[in-house]
């Protein structure tokens, strides 16, 4: 089922607008966020999007590409599990992957940069300790 994402309905104030247009258009709708989750493999969707392009949505994601700041490097690492996740509290708990998201991978903790259900792969940054 579609999601329209056009903002001709409502006003600011929350009152209703009158329709401009009798139909709504096949360009103004949107999807479901994919809500990628930790997996045994990695499994990544096409959607066709308006022009005819492909956009790669991840299902579920067993590893990461994490960069290492200290030492230059970035490595493919599995992901063990989702720590935290601060966009949404019910993310937190069902385990989601969205940016921003803290995972535990074989080296470390990392911080999630990419964007998961939007670019089809998970990149991480490592959280490294400060010497103090």
């Amino acid at each position: 089922m579609p999601v329209y994402h056009g903002n001709d309905l409502r006003k600011v104030t929350g009152g209703k607008k009158r329709p401009h247009r009798k139909v709504k258009r096949k360009a103004l709708m949107g999807r479901h966020p994919s809500e990628p989750t930790v997996g045994e493999r990695d499994e990544v969707a096409p959607i066709r999007v308006r022009g005819g392009g492909l956009k790669l949505r991840l299902k579920r994601a067993a590893t990461a590409n994490v960069s290492i700041p200290s030492r230059g490097e970035t490595i493919r690492a599995r992901i063990l599990r989702v720590v935290s996740n601060p966009s949404s509290r019910d993310y937190d708990r069902r385990g989601v992957l969205t940016k921003g998201a803290v995972i535990e991978t074989d080296v470390g903790f990392a911080r999630v940069v990419s964007r998961p259900g939007q670019d089809g792969v998970v990149n991480a940054v490592l959280i490294e300790e400060t010497g103090r």
